[in-house]
């Protein structure tokens, strides 16, 4: 597991999670695996040797700082040797609101910190300054500090907040009802969404619901919801056609495929949505651990 753990409270309402990984392999070692996160990323390797396949095609990296957009299926991901990535997850709008970048400009994309104003360099410099995970998260959250202060401290818009709370507690929610309840047209309810998603409302709640599956199939997440997670499909057919549909293989598949990317990926997300939803306190042992 990674190291990953809850914001400081002071950020919770732009960050979801903040994360260290530092793996040691063998330099000619390829580890091929994924991603599908359903919202931005900062990333900062500070080492290894990076390919993904993004909308833009295969990219190759070294050490960089980065911005991965929300991903609207798997991104194949191949690291060659030792590397250490360390970063944080943007809570869905966070990245319109500070940096004024919708979702769905950056949706499977990978682009540099320029891409939003910010110099790549010193983000590498400032972490390499250190050896050790709480090191590293803590000085990139204190950097993420000084922005969100200098920005004035602009929130995530409130239906796009309200509908990250329902892809977590209840991604088989009936869309119209949530927009009757916030009050809005569907019509604002869609623009909303895809701007701060990058993808349509009912397909950030499939995700969702793929996502939750995933993380049972690996063993990242509450075994008590197995039952509840299972019944959120209307049969079998439809979850193989929907996690095929995200991940490109079905769910015996993936159960079978190693994958410890998007396992690390499924772990803080899982822990970061019990948290949200008042099942787990922050720092506490999780279910599956």
């Amino acid at each position: 597991m990674s190291f990953n753990r809850a914001p400081s409270k002071d950020l919770e309402p732009w960050l979801g999670r903040v994360y260290a990984t530092p793996v040691d392999l063998p330099d000619d070692y390829e580890l091929v695996s994924g991603l599908l996160n359903d919202c931005s990323m900062v990333r900062i390797q500070l080492s290894g040797k990076w390919q993904a396949h993004t909308a833009d095609g295969v990219n190759d990296y070294g050490p960089a700082a980065l911005i991965f957009g929300p991903h609207s299926k798997f991104m194949r991901i191949k690291v060659t040797g030792s590397f250490v990535s360390i970063g944080l997850a943007l809570r869905p709008g966070a990245g319109h609101a500070i940096f004024g970048v919708a979702a769905s400009e950056v949706v499977d994309r990978i682009v540099p910190f320029e891409r939003v104003g910010l110099d790549s360099q010193i983000a590498l410099n400032n972490l390499n300054r250190y050896s050790d995970a709480t090191s590293w998260v803590n000085t990139i959250e204190a950097r993420f500090r000084q922005i969100v202060e200098a920005k004035g401290r602009p929130l995530p818009d409130p239906v796009t907040t309200a509908f990250e709370n329902l892809a977590y507690e209840n991604p088989a929610a009936n869309i119209g009802d949530f927009a009757e309840e916030l009050c809005i047209s569907m019509r604002q309810l869609q623009r909303i969404i895809n701007r701060d998603f990058g993808m349509a409302p009912k397909q950030v709640l499939r995700r969702a619901r793929a996502l939750d599956m995933a993380s049972h199939l690996h063993g990242v997440a509450d075994e008590k919801e197995a039952d509840d997670l299972i019944l959120r499909y209307f049969d079998q057919a439809q979850m193989t056609r929907e996690f095929t549909e995200f991940f490109g293989m079905t769910p015996r598949q993936f159960m079978k495929t190693p994958n410890p990317l998007m396992t690390l990926t499924l772990e803080a997300r899982q822990a970061k949505r019990l948290e949200m939803l008042k099942r787990l306190p922050p720092g506490a042992t999780r279910p599956w651990q």
